[in-house]
């Protein structure tokens, strides 16, 4: 498969891949940023809930790493960009979070058009997990925007349902792609 490295480094979809990278580690920063504002707010269920999104955020980055390295294609590791740590209320971040979940949303669905219209179809069946998996980051941080709202200024009602209902990551997921240096 050496040989292969040039060519399949060139097409749009490893390109798009390389840089989903990037986007996976700048979720990952956000998330940090985010857990860390609620955790200095004392809301540690809120904390973290998103400590814990920021490590599944890791993860899909060395998943993406995972599989370039096993199609034989160079990695870079990139930098970050800046991350927003400072919100006006409890329900910036979780806003924020939602949008940055729609935005990923996209950027996976572009990757798996790239795939298809390269004729990459080893890469479009990798991409089927995170497909499912945006699906589920999505619907949770809509739901966790309407546990926010209803909370109204008593955030220990967000505290207490993150207490309660399984929101989020409910443990490995046997089709889920290995992670590089295995998942956190």
């Amino acid at each position: 498969m050496r040989g292969n490295r040039d060519a399949k480094s060139q097409s749009t979809f490893i390109s798009l891949l390389q840089d989903q990278v990037r986007n996976e580690f700048n979720a990952h920063q956000q998330y940090v940023a985010v857990a860390v504002w609620y955790d200095a707010k004392d809301l540690p269920r809120l904390a973290a809930h998103f400590y814990r999104q920021a490590l599944e955020e890791r993860n899909h980055a060395m998943m993406i790493v995972r599989y370039l390295l096993d199609q034989d294609v160079s990695v870079a590791i990139p930098g970050v960009d800046e991350v927003r740590n400072e919100f006006r209320g409890a329900r910036e971040p979780v806003e924020l979070a939602l949008a940055q979940e729609k935005q990923v949303t996209e950027q996976i669905v572009a990757l798996a058009k790239a795939a298809r219209d390269d004729g990459d179809y080893v890469g479009e069946q990798f991409l089927q997990w995170f497909l499912k998996e945006q699906v589920e980051e999505v619907a949770q941080m809509d739901t966790l925007l309407t546990i926010v709202d209803r909370a109204g200024d008593n955030l220990f009602h967000v505290e207490d349902f993150l207490a309660r209902e399984i929101v989020g990551d409910e443990g490995a997921d046997a089709n889920q792609p290995a992670a590089a240096g295995g998942a956190l």
